[in-house]
């Protein structure tokens, strides 16, 4: 059973601004859920590649940030915790337009914690790519 939330969708962007103030903001956060988070990436010409797609790299950005701003909704303002593994499906060619990631938290221990991230084209609303993420938690939180 996962914790209750800890953190809000205004909290995790207020912290994200200011931790990266140096960078803009490319992620907004549309909601903390009973599982996870509902991350979406507005699409702009630098997300596109040849063929008129979203490129895979920008959808796997933002099943990442998802899986940390899901763990983030539960342990709080914990801006070291990091990647240990994201592996990741690309199942079709999303259209440009905004992409979703919808993270669920399917474990959050003391030390790691695992999301699964469906990346969703809000144009056609087919899921587009499939990512199990796995993030390292600093022992100091």
């Amino acid at each position: 059973m996962l914790p209750s939330p800890s953190m809000t969708a205004i909290e995790l962007e207020d912290f994200v601004a200011a931790a990266f103030s140096h960078a803009p903001r490319t992620y907004l956060c549309d909601a903390v859920t009973e599982h996870g988070v509902i991350l979406r990436l507005p699409i702009g010409i630098e997300h596109g590649r040849p063929g008129g797609t979203v490129s895979g790299p920008a959808m796997m950005g933002l099943a990442d940030a998802a899986a940390w701003l899901a763990t983030l909704s539960r342990i709080g303002p914990v801006a070291l915790a990091v990647t240990t593994n994201l592996n990741i499906n690309f199942l079709r060619k999303p259209p440009i337009a905004d992409i979703e990631a919808h993270a669920d938290l399917i474990k959050l221990g003391k030390r790691l914690s695992v999301s699964d991230v469906r990346v969703i084209s809000t144009a056609t609303q087919e899921l587009v790519a499939q990512a199990t993420v796995t993030y390292s938690i600093p022992a100091s939180r």
